[in-house]
C-alpha cells in the first residue's frame, strides 16, 4: 500500500494539476462531451445474478426486516450456507460479446459509454492487483471492462467508467448483526471488508467517519482504474461527498486529470451534489433534471427502468417516448442524458432493452442534427409543461401539450422540437414571433425556409407577431419533432 500511495504522489508531484481545488478548476470539459449528449451507461455485475428488486440486493439480503432477506432465505439458503459471496460462480458471463454490445450502442446513437467498474458491492469487473475480488480472477475469468473498453473504442466510442466503492464502506455491515456468512475478524482484501455500520442517510456526514486505512484503498483502486483503463470520463457515485473523502478525492482527480495531459486526451469527472469544488468536474443529477438552462454543462442519469438500474424479472420500464422526450429537454438546457440499462447476469442484453435503443436510434438518425454538438438557444422552451427540478424527479414524466416546445440552435438553423405534435399539423411557436420594435425581446433574425426532419415535404409557415405558423401532417407522432429553422 505505502509503494502505491507514493507512486501516487509522486504522479501528482510530476504533472500539471495539483492535488488543490485551485489547480483541478482549470481542467476544461472536453469538447466531445459537450456535442455527444447522449450516452450509455451499465449496470451489471453479481447482483444480476440474483436479479431480485433491484442492484442494492447485496446490502438488502442481509437486512432481516427486508423482503431481500426472505426471498433469499427461500431462493437460495441460509444465509451461513449461502452469502452474497456465493453468487461469484454463478456469474459466468457465458453470452457476453462485447462487440455486439458496442454494435447496439452505436445503433441506439449514443456516443459514450460507461460500464459501472466496481459497485457497492465490492466486486471489480476488470483484473486488478489491488484485490483478488474481481472478474478476471474468478467467476467469468475475464476482464469484462477491458474487453467492452475495446470493443467500444474500436467503433468510434468514447469510453468512460465509473465507481461506486465509496459505499463499500458500510453496504455489507448488516451481515453482522445475525448468524451470516459476514463475520469478524475482516481485514483489508477481505471481500466484504470493512462492513461498518451504517450511516444515518439523514446525516451522511456523521460518525463513524471513514478510515484512513479504508480511503487509502478507495484512492489506490481508483488510480489503478484510472491508469489501467484511461477512461475520458470518470464518474462517482454520491458518497465521495462525505468531508472525509475530500484530500483522497482531490488525490485522485490529480491523478486522474494528469493521465489525460501525459496522453493529450482530455477527460472529465462526474460527481453528485457538491462532492467537488464548482468548475473541477461536471455536476450530475440522478434521475431528475432543472426547469431552466444552465450555462454550465452537466449531466443527468436515469435509467431504462423506473425501479432498478440492474436485470432483474419485475422491471417497469419507460417508453422510448418519454425517454427521447427527457433527451431533448436535457439537450434544450445544455446537458447529456446517460441512459443506463442493465444485461443479465449471463452478459446477454434483454430484449425489452434493445427494443428500446433501437427506437431511441432510429429517432436520432432522423433527428440527431437537431442534437448531437447543438447549443443552447436564448430560450431552452416555449409552453405549460415545465420539468420538475431536482434528482428523483423523472419516475413520473411530463405530459406535454401541443404548445410545448423545446429548442436547440446549431450552424445557421434554429431546431424547434415540438414535444407533442398535433394530430391536426398546425403549429404556433410564439418565441419565433416577428417583432419590428427592437425593444421588444421577440425574434428579430430573417427566416429564410422551415423543413420538418425526416419528411420530404416542405410545410407551410408563415411568421408575425403572433408567432411562426406552421402547417403540416407528419408520418411519426409517437415522439417529438423536430423543425429546422433556417435564419439568413
Amino acid at each position: 500500500m505505502k509503494d502505491f500511495l507514493k507512486n501516487i504522489d509522486e504522479a501528482i508531484a510530476r504533472g500539471p494539476f495539483k492535488d488543490s481545488w485551485d489547480s483541478l478548476c482549470s481542467a476544461r470539459v472536453p469538447k466531445w462531451f459537450t456535442e455527444a449528449k447522449f450516452g450509455i451507461f451499465i449496470h451489471w455485475g453479481l447482483y444480476s445474478v440474483a436479479a431480485h428488486n433491484n442492484e442494492w440486493y447485496s446490502r438488502n439480503m442481509y437486512i432481516q426486516d427486508k423482503e431481500e432477506w426472505a426471498y433469499h432465505r427461500k431462493t437460495f439458503g441460509e444465509h451461513t450456507k449461502f452469502g452474497y459471496k456465493d453468487f461469484i460462480p454463478l456469474f459466468l458471463a457465458e453470452r457476453f460479446d462485447p462487440e455486439a454490445w458496442a454494435e447496439l450502442f452505436l445503433q441506439a446513437g449514443a456516443k459514450y459509454v460507461m460500464p459501472v467498474a466496481e459497485h457497492h458491492d465490492g466486486f471489480q469487473m476488470y483484473g486488478s492487483a489491488i484485490s483478488r475480488w474481481n472478474a478476471a480472477a474468478m467467476g467469468p475469468c475475464r476482464d469484462l471492462l477491458g474487453e467492452l473498453k475495446s470493443a467500444c473504442t474500436g467503433k468510434g466510442l468514447h469510453f468512460g467508467t465509473s465507481s461506486h466503492r465509496a459505499e463499500h464502506w458500510f453496504f455489507m455491515s448488516h451481515g453482522k448483526e445475525f448468524d451470516s456468512d459476514i463475520k469478524e475478524p475482516l481485514a483489508r482484501g477481505d471481500f466484504y471488508w470493512p462492513a461498518m455500520p451504517e450511516p444515518d442517510p439523514q446525516q451522511l456526514q456523521s460518525t463513524p467517519y471513514p478510515s484512513e486505512e479504508f480511503l487509502q484503498d478507495w484512492l489506490v483502486r481508483t488510480c489503478e482504474l484510472a491508469e489501467k483503463y484511461r477512461p475520458e470520463l470518470l464518474y462517482f457515485d454520491w458518497w465521495i461527498q462525505h468531508e472525509a473523502f475530500k484530500p483522497y478525492l482531490k488525490k485522485a482527480a490529480a491523478y486522474y486529470y494528469n493521465l489525460g495531459a501525459s496522453d493529450g486526451i482530455s477527460g472529465a469527472i462526474c460527481y453528485k451534489h457538491d462532492a467537488m469544488m464548482w468548475g473541477s468536474g461536471i455536476p450530475e443529477i440522478e434521475r431528475g433534471s432543472f426547469q431552466d438552462a444552465k450555462t454550465y454543462v452537466w449531466q443527468t442519469d436515469t435509467a431504462i427502468a423506473n425501479n432498478s438500474w440492474c436485470y432483474t424479472d419485475t422491471l417497469e420500464y419507460k417508453n422510448a417516448g418519454d425517454i427521447i422526450r427527457m433527451l431533448v429537454d436535457v439537450v434544450s438546457k445544455n446537458g447529456n442524458l446517460l441512459l443506463n440499462i442493465g444485461p443479465k447476469g449471463d452478459g446477454s442484453i434483454p430484449e425489452t432493452d434493445a427494443q428500446i435503443l433501437k427506437q431511441i436510434g432510429a429517432w436520432l438518425s432522423i433527428h440527431g442534427e437537431a442534437i448531437y454538438a447543438s447549443r443552447v438557444w436564448r430560450v431552452s422552451g416555449e409552453g405549460p409543461t415545465k420539468t420538475a427540478e431536482g434528482q428523483f424527479t423523472d419516475l413520473q414524466p411530463p405530459v406535454y401539450q401541443e404548445n410545448d416546445f423545446r429548442f436547440t440552435a446549431k450552424g445557421g438553423a434554429i431546431y424547434v422540437f415540438a414535444m407533442q405534435y398535433p394530430e391536426h399539423g398546425r403549429i404556433l411557436v410564439r418565441s419565433l414571433a416577428k417583432s419590428a420594435d427592437q425593444n421588444v425581446p421577440n425574434f428579430h433574425g430573417l427566416i429564410e425556409d422551415v423543413a420538418v426532419l425526416g419528411e420530404e415535404r416542405m410545410p407551410e409557415w408563415a411568421v408575425d407577431g403572433e408567432g411562426l405558423h406552421i402547417r403540416m401532417q407528419v408520418a411519426d407522432r409517437r415522439f417529438p419533432v423536430a423543425l429546422r429553422v433556417r435564419v439568413k
